[in-house]
């Protein structure tokens, strides 16, 4: 039998678990990725993003170390509001609604600047967020702190974290599951990989990252902790983020941490693949325009506030929603006026859309209940208040008197061609996970690190309550994956001087 040993095993192949391999292994430590699916499925839910990423770039300047190529011209077209590390960590905090645990968003955000410094010297690119600013006059209005996403999307994003990993001689084992860790004098020692190249074997290790998402992907867990109407929920990204490396920390004297009953939920197109299609990659069937339009469910009615915020810091709450309507459907419906700003996935071939040329006409075609459905169109245009229209900002454009009112952006929908895109919920990770202290340290009931065992990415519970600001899970996973690969290499530095 072969004996196989590593300074680091990592399990999961995501952002999180890519940043912790290239860290770890920038100081020539043996590593080994092992990864559920097999390599043509690699890369985790991050294979499915958009690629937008949250970070402190405090300012113009701070976004053009990021970003390459902007000429003069194209700096000054952007208006772009300072976004520094006070106002991320606000966002957070507003959206969690104080719940996420203070040290760990202090390190999420006070970190995010240097890691995407970081990860463009690992060869990550980096380029302007297309769906993040409106053009009007020759200048590009940014909002919403959003305004960078990977090149390629999350393609580009792995592909470039793969590719270092390999340069800096890490190891990969496809179709390889890890199944149980190994401890002795309350060491990790090793991880039960069960292998479909190398058979069911014992790695040994000093050290193990697991990084291998939340429990999304597993239906009877959705139920178990989310509730029984997530059982046929979309699951937008990987169909292996089952929750198992939740299920070996435990084994090993971790504690659970976080909102269980939580998770990010986007609306996305009905008819969606029920797991997300690898062939199809980049987030193409998400619907994320609504705030220029209305939400409707199958009796023809409004049930949430579109205008609230910004999408950014709405709609990973609002698939939860969308769930709670009957036949866990709802269509976002759209007149001419803003047809043409609209984002990129409404003009895919994949997006299922409804076209008429009256309202009457969109009711019939919806299936919604049409009386209902005129009643709630005449009750919103009558309810809109004048004012000036800018979707760049929370322009205070709000309707009144209705429940619930549309607190910007509100524009009657009155001018034809009208257009629905029937939606339902699409989960994308779950919240509960494991305690995890600010170095990506593992902890036990006692808060003390559980000595070789780190946790990134998804796997990182006691952050995301209720909501997230749209971005900050990739940035979790770089900044938790980059964290737990330093700390990695301090715990066995230290070993070896002992």
């Amino acid at each position: 039998m072969t004996d196989y040993e590593y300074d680091l095993v990592v399990v999961g192949s995501g952002n999180a678990a890519l940043s912790a391999a290239v860290s770890a292994s920038e100081e020539n430590l043996k590593v080994l990725v092992v990864e559920k699916g097999p390599q043509h499925k690699r890369g985790g839910n991050s294979f499915f993003t958009d690629g937008a990423i949250r970070f402190a770039y405090n300012n113009l300047d701070g976004l053009s170390k990021v970003v390459d190529n902007l000429s003069e011209e194209e700096l000054n077209s952007i208006e772009l509001p300072k976004y520094a590390t006070e106002d991320y960590h606000g966002d957070l905090m507003n959206v969690t609604k104080n719940e996420s645990n203070p040290s760990l968003a202090e390190h999420l955000t006070g970190k995010s600047y240097e890691t995407i410094l970081w990860m463009k010297e690992q060869g990550v690119e980096f380029q302007l967020n297309e769906n993040q600013f409106f053009e009007k006059d020759g200048k590009k209005s940014f909002w919403g702190g959003l305004p960078v996403k990977t090149v390629d999307k999350g393609i580009g994003l792995v592909k470039s974290l793969f590719k270092k990993a390999e340069e800096n001689g890490v190891d990969f084992w496809y179709a390889s599951p890890a199944e149980k860790l190994e401890k002795a004098d309350g060491k990790i020692t090793g991880v039960h990989v069960n292998s479909e190249e190398h058979g069911k074997v014992l790695v040994k290790t000093k050290s193990v990252v697991l990084a291998s998402g939340g429990f999304e992907a597993d239906k009877k867990k959705r139920m178990e902790h989310l509730g029984k109407e997530w059982e046929n929920a979309i699951v937008r990204g990987s169909e292996y983020n089952t929750g198992d490396g939740i299920t070996m920390a435990l084994e090993v004297g971790a504690v659970k941490a976080g909102q269980y009953d939580g998770c990010h939920a986007h609306t996305t197109d009905y008819n969606s693949p029920k797991t997300g299609d690898y062939s199809k990659p980049g987030d193409i069937y998400k619907k994320s325009s609504y705030p220029l339009g209305l939400i409707v469910n199958v009796e023809g009615e409004r049930f949430v506030d579109e205008g609230a915020d910004f999408r950014n810091y709405t709609y990973a709450k609002y698939g939860k929603e969308t769930l709670k309507q009957t036949q866990q459907k709802a269509f976002q419906i759209y007149d001419e006026q803003v047809r043409d700003m609209l984002r990129v996935e409404y003009n895919l071939e994949e997006a299922t859309m409804l076209k008429a040329d009256t309202v009457e006409e969109l009711a019939v075609k919806m299936g919604v209940d049409k009386e209902n459905f005129l009643e709630t169109i005449n009750s919103y245009n009558d309810a809109v208040q004048d004012g000036d229209y800018n979707p760049s900002v929370k322009d205070g454009k709000t309707t009144v008197g209705l429940s619930p009112n549309k607190t910007n952006w509100a524009l009657k929908f009155n001018e034809g061609p009208f257009y629905a895109y029937p939606i339902t919920c699409g989960i994308t990770f779950t919240f509960g996970a494991i305690k995890v202290n600010n170095k990506s340290e593992v902890l036990d009931e006692n808060d003390q690190p559980i000595e070789g065992l780190y946790a990134a990415g998804e796997m990182v519970g006691d952050l995301f309550y209720h909501n997230y600001p749209g971005g900050s899970g990739l940035m979790s996973g770089s900044v938790f994956g980059k964290t737990a690969g330093d700390s990695v290499k301090n715990y066995l530095s230290t070993a070896a001087q002992n």
